[in-house]
């Protein structure tokens, strides 16, 4: 069995991460700052201590990273490469700023940019966190900072990963990343992808 650490999970469990770590060769370990969703492990992206070091094969990050401040990002990252064994990956999305950026700039920041199982959601929501849940008190939904594919890919680079991958998809405001701890070839990193979806 292969494990991956789910970070910042939420409510989500292993059907609701990519295709590639839905099998049931992988074992899920949800990590989550909030006690409340029943995580494995309790912690933060900046202090991942309760994971030992080299002691996952994956880690999967949905929608986590842009809650942090930027001189936090390149701790966080640190820590994700840490906890992966030498051979192992990261799997990271967040939101794609320059394709909501493109929608700010037609005066579009409070129309709908889409409509998720939460209702709409505006460029205002993408850039700084879903206003509903955070008018309800839960401040862990805000955002503090952000990413393009170019900034991303320089981020995880300086954090130590040795081959990255990152794809836009504009359609879903969104940004993917596959970060290998090992060196790989191109070919190899592009196929890692897909298999997860992207």
């Amino acid at each position: 069995m292969k494990s991956f650490l789910h970070v910042g999970c939420g409510p989500k469990r292993q059907n609701q991460t990519t295709p590639g770590f839905n099998p049931d060769e992988w074992t899920e370990i949800r990590f989550d700052i909030d006690e409340s969703v029943q995580p494995d492990l309790v912690g933060t992206m900046t202090d991942m201590s309760s994971v030992a070091t080299e002691s996952m094969d994956a880690l999967f990050s949905s929608h986590n990273i842009e809650h942090l401040y930027p001189h936090e990002v390149p701790v966080a990252l640190s820590e994700f490469l840490r906890v992966l064994k030498p051979d192992g990956f990261a799997v990271i999305t967040c939101p794609d700023l320059q394709s909501v950026c493109a929608l700010v700039a037609e005066d579009k920041l409070t129309d709908a940019a889409y409509v998720s199982p939460a209702g709409p959601i505006t460029p205002l929501d993408i850039l700084y966190g879903h206003r509903p849940p955070m008018a309800r008190g839960n401040l862990y939904m805000a955002h503090r900072c952000g990413f393009t594919k170019k900034t991303l890919s320089a981020d995880l680079q300086a954090a130590g990963f040795a081959m990255i991958g990152v794809a836009n998809q504009p359609q879903h405001f969104a940004l993917w990343a596959v970060a290998s701890k090992k060196p790989m070839e191109r070919d190899e990193i592009i196929a890692l992808m897909k298999h997860h979806g992207i």
